[in-house]
């Protein structure tokens, strides 16, 4: 891998990653840099990265995929590849802090500056552990205990100190949520900007469309309540579509398009690409998850109104965390007041 004059190094792991590096690229203007997609397995996000990297591509990115989770060979040999890049670059790019890959390259990095981009909702746990000192653990796991945690654990500080600002050292988070400052780091605002400039504002249907969420497959709600629930606010909303997410199961889906009669769309796109594009729904409802932020900003000069769902305490799995219906409940009280943005109470 040839990096000569590089002076910025992205990784991205996930399409909505890639997409908000696009975003910073285009408010920062950083010039000529180099992204590395780390694709995980499940083909709909490799699906939805092999787009999303054409689009990077056409920006004037130079754009690297990188194999790092095929085998018992792959991550050693990507690790290898990526050391003298890594040590070279002056600022890195990064879209989830709690990623132990991610945490991994930022141990082998050198002294270089740090951008933290959107990965969804968990950029506000991340500053607010940040914030607190406290060690990366993402908001729907417990906390990782064991001899595989203690083999990793000086990994994990060392990832921490390079996300802590320091006398060489600047770290900014952009990024669209409303998360907790935190001493030292620089926060700029993500209007996804880039994301509006590609297309018109989008032609609205009268109908209502609702967005998926994984939090059934992340083990956080019951799959036979959400079902249920989803149903009740198809029949109760008008809605025709649902948009799923990317890591929602096909016998799932199959499971949502029987009992509420719904078209269930797959989108090869980040949703807010997606909506942009259109055509939408006048009327947009979510569970609480990372949309209820981001569509009204990628939708601020349309008249779509975003609805956030509530979700009832008896959707919660036994394996849910204790942070979990507060994590949640929070999401929804920050989009609250956006442009457009009400709340739904949680159907029983």
């Amino acid at each position: 891998m040839s990096d000569t004059g590089a002076q910025t190094l992205a990784f991205a792991e996930s399409p909505v990653q890639l997409l908000n590096i696009l975003e910073w690229a285009h408010a920062a203007a950083p010039g000529a840099f180099t992204v590395v997609i780390l694709p995980p397995h499940d083909p709909t996000t490799r699906g939805q990265l092999r787009r999303m990297t054409q689009l990077a591509e056409e920006t004037g990115c130079r754009v690297l995929w990188r194999e790092a989770r095929g085998g018992a060979l792959a991550p050693p040999r990507a690790l290898a590849a990526l050391a003298g890049p890594l040590r070279r670059a002056r600022r890195l790019v990064i879209g989830d802090p709690f990623s132990r890959y991610l945490q991994v390259l930022l141990s082998m990095a050198g002294r270089c500056d740090v951008v933290v981009v959107d990965d969804g909702t968990a950029t506000m746990e991340f500053t607010a552990q940040l914030a607190r000192g406290e060690r990366l653990v993402r908001w729907h796991r417990p906390s990782s205990r064991g001899p595989r945690a203690l083999l990793f654990a000086p990994v994990a500080r060392r990832a921490v100190r390079r996300l802590t600002p320091a006398a060489r050292r600047r770290v900014e988070v952009f990024t669209a949520m409303p998360v907790e400052q935190v001493a030292g780091v620089s926060f700029t605002e993500n209007t996804f900007a880039w994301t509006r400039a590609g297309s018109p504002p989008p032609r609205l249907t009268g109908g209502a469309d609702l967005v998926g969420t994984s939090l059934v497959e992340t083990g956080v709600i019951d799959e036979e309540r959400y079902v249920a629930g989803v149903a009740r606010l198809a029949a109760e909303h008008g809605v025709t579509r649902y948009f799923a997410h990317r890591k929602e199961g096909e016998e799932k889906l199959a499971r949502l398009a029987e009992a509420a009669g719904l078209e269930v769309v797959r989108p090869d796109l980040p949703l807010e690409l997606v909506a942009r594009r259109g055509p939408m729904g006048a009327t947009i409802l979510s569970f609480p998850s990372t949309v209820v932020h981001t569509l009204p900003r990628v939708l601020s000069d349309t008249e779509v109104r975003v609805v956030v769902c509530d979700i009832a305490e008896g959707w919660f799995t036994d394996r849910a965390t204790e942070r979990a219906s507060g994590f949640l409940s929070a999401v929804t009280s920050t989009a609250l007041g956006g442009r457009g943005v009400t709340s739904l109470a949680a159907p029983q």
